[in-house]
């Protein structure tokens, strides 16, 4: 049913039950219910006209047309999705409400949280309206006008968002997910009740369970309280309930109903500086230092998983580096005693908002993808923030990456002297964040050192909410923490000036003697501009858009720099005000937000041209979703290969619910299937056929 048939049907009804309802006389039920199906039917109409004019530019947001995907629509899809609720409900009560086993107060209850929904939905929609007339053409986030980010962020945050953590918590997403979601917000608002009485550990986790069932049974105030907690709790409340997957009997039990592989080993690498020769010229070589920011030279944690026993991972040599965490795991089921090495190597960072969690919650899913790719994984456990602020993450990612290239047999992965084909030790692949990728091509390391990333947050300083259930506050203090919290101790070196470029003299080092030296200094570089990216549109094209996008400014607002200068409701719309949002809302504006580290949106063209193929997965209900388009557009406006695919209907951190239902497992396929092609590139003739469609 398309949105205005929807819009009208819901009126229609709406209408009817009024009529009904104003029949049955005085009763305060009764005058609630007048005036909610009244609210339904005023926000219907009001929406409506708001959608139909951000669907008509919604295209030009896109990466191309197959891949029809960006915050744009990810806002009307939400939308819909409440206007459907409420278009079921209000069936509903039309076809009961002379029945005596009618619960009036019960359908009330829903009807009204889903129209408070639908009220800060159709704000939204004027939030959008805003940044399309602020921003340029093609472009899904503020450039160049901090007061304006600024302006739009203070508004933003007073809205009320507690009726998107209540009784309608997650319709926008699959139904089978929603029991796990509402889960998952009763735990936390649980776990805030006694974060702050300093408990820790099995403690608060075993206390919120004896006080969840109130928040489990009255959804208003689960999102009350959930609302409270995301405006005013800290990052170490984050940290402490990310990391609760990691308390030992809880991991205990995902390991149980994860795959059973022969080796899950967490190692610890010494912090010493070793050689690793260029992919130019084999015989060059660069030194690459242990990570120094902020706490100087320390040991990286890295966890080595393999579905088989291979060759060179019962090592002596290997068993030195194993970190004592309990037994690590070995299979029942007969295979053979020790596989051969394989041909790859799948390196793998973990999400967290680099501030909390570590390999450990991640290891269901990556046990699955060892056993589904056939490959060992090495996830790396960098430091977190905000004791351990950029750049000490990704100098541990970094070195990490270049100790196992160099230390394939170790890993059980072919080297030079043990592959019968062209792979070169140095051929390790990948799959690693993009701040990271960009450090490897910058450096001239990996000779085959794919790219795939999939639903990391890129850090920029504001972003468009596309999915208004996924609070970003959270998100944006990880953030903050992680880039521009200051320790006492001092910023440590520049991870590029640390490394040692040996025999800068012979023939081939000046290029990667220049590249250390200008294009990943930090001071050389700033945000790229938008001129830089063409985006695909010629200046005809350009020109029509620019029309397109600023006739949704009304002509009676006030105009300044090409930019609408409010957000102006019209009379009579007033959305819901936060009682607990933060008075103020300060921004943060340093130099190191310009680094292209902490954001491949920033990097120049010059560091992004060299970038091997990348595949990128999102969600389409994830705030994070115009990062991924924005990156792709970028890099296809610079004529390198990439591919989206956006998956509908989940959140954000499928990948750790893969065993949850059809749509998560079909999801989690998608992105084995994409490093599978990673691993064995299609030949010729087959980089022409499409990718096929994962098995359900």
């Amino acid at each position: 049913m398309d949105l205005h048939t929807m819009t009208q049907a819901l009126v229609s009804l709406a209408e009817d039950n009024i009529a009904f309802f104003s029949s049955q006389g005085p009763g305060e039920t009764v005058r609630r219910l007048l005036g909610v199906f009244t609210g339904v039917r005023e926000q219907a109409l009001g929406v409506l006209p708001m959608l139909g004019r951000l669907l008509g530019v919604a295209h030009h947001f896109d990466l191309d047309s197959e891949t029809p995907a960006n915050g744009y629509r990810s806002l009307v899809h939400t939308t819909r999705c409440c206007l459907a609720h409420l278009l079921h409900k209000s069936r509903y009560v039309a076809a009961n409400r002379r029945s005596i086993f009618f619960r009036a107060s019960h359908n009330l209850a829903e009807l009204e949280a889903y129209l408070a929904a639908l009220t800060q939905l159709r704000a939204l929609t004027y939030y959008a309206q805003r940044l399309l007339a602020a921003n340029q053409p093609g472009v899904l986030f503020f450039e160049g006008d901090e007061g304006l980010s600024a302006d739009f962020l203070r508004e933003y945050v007073t809205l009320h968002k507690g009726c998107f953590y209540g009784r309608c918590l997650g319709f926008q997403f699959t139904p089978a997910i929603r029991p796990f979601l509402q889960t998952i917000a009763i735990g936390l608002v649980s776990f805030g009740e006694h974060y702050k009485r300093n408990e820790t550990g099995l403690g608060v986790t075993a206390s919120s369970l004896f006080t969840s069932g109130r928040f489990a049974i009255d959804p208003e105030l689960r999102g009350a309280e959930f609302e409270r907690i995301t405006q005013n709790l800290d990052v170490y409340f984050w940290k402490a309930f990310w990391n609760i997957t990691e308390i030992e009997v809880l991991s205990s039990l995902a390991s149980i109903a994860s795959a059973n592989v022969r080796i899950s080993r967490l190692l610890s690498l010494p912090p010493e500086a070793f050689e690793m020769p260029l992919v130019a010229d084999p015989k060059l070589t660069v030194t690459i230092s242990p990570p120094l920011a902020h706490t100087g030279p320390g040991p990286v944690l890295v966890r080595l998983i393999s579905y088989d026993l291979r060759e060179g991972q019962d090592s002596e040599e290997l068993n030195k580096l194993v970190k004592s965490e309990g037994p690590w795991s070995l299979e029942l089921r007969p295979r053979p005693p020790q596989a051969p090495r394989s041909r790859s190597l799948v390196i793998h960072i973990h999400g967290g908002g680099f501030v909390a969690q570590t390999s450990k919650s991640h290891e269901p899913y990556l046990k699955s993808w060892a056993q589904d790719l056939g490959t060992p994984i090495l996830s790396i456990d960098y430091s977190l923030a905000p004791e351990a602020p950029f750049p000490r993450a990704l100098e541990e990612c970094f070195y990490a990456y270049c100790w196992a290239v160099t230390n394939c047999a170790l890993l059980g992965i072919e080297t030079e002297e043990h592959s019968d084909s062209d792979q070169k030790a140095l051929g390790v692949m990948g799959l690693v964040r993009r701040d990271t990728a960009l450090l490897l091509r910058d450096l001239r390391i990996g000779a085959s050192s794919w790219l795939n990333s999939f639903l990391e947050f890129s850090g920029r300083k504001s972003h468009k909410t596309s999915a208004p259930t996924a609070e970003p506050m959270p998100m944006r203090r990880s953030v903050s923490e992680a880039a521009l919290a200051q320790p006492e101790v001092p910023l440590g070196p520049d991870p590029i000036k640390s490394l040692t470029v040996q025999d800068l003299s012979l023939k081939g080092s000046s290029e990667v003697s220049n590249t250390c030296n200008t294009s990943l200094s930090a001071e050389t570089l700033g945000p790229s501009k938008p001129s830089d990216v063409n985006f695909l549109l010629g200046p005809e094209e350009m020109s029509e858009e620019a029309d397109t996008i600023n006739k949704l400014c009304s002509p009676d607002r006030s105009r300044s720099s090409g930019t609408c200068a409010s957000a102006a409701f019209p009379e009579g719309f007033h959305p819901r005000r936060s009682s607990q949002a933060a008075t103020q809302m300060p921004l943060y504006f340093s130099p190191m937000a310009k680094n292209p580290f902490m954001s491949p949106l920033l990097a120049p063209d010059c560091m992004l041209e060299s970038l091997p193929p990348v595949h990128l997965v999102a969600c389409a209900l994830d705030p994070m979703l115009d990062d991924s388009v924005m990156f792709a557009r970028r890099l296809r406006s610079l004529g390198q290969p990439v591919t989206l695919r956006v998956v509908e209907d989940l959140p954000h951190g499928f990948l750790s619910l893969a065993a949850l239902c059809r749509e998560t497992r079909e999801a989690a396929a998608l992105c084995v299937e994409r490093i599978r092609q990673v691993l064995a590139p299609p030949g010729p003739a087959e980089r022409a056929t499409p990718p096929r469609t994962p098995p359900a």
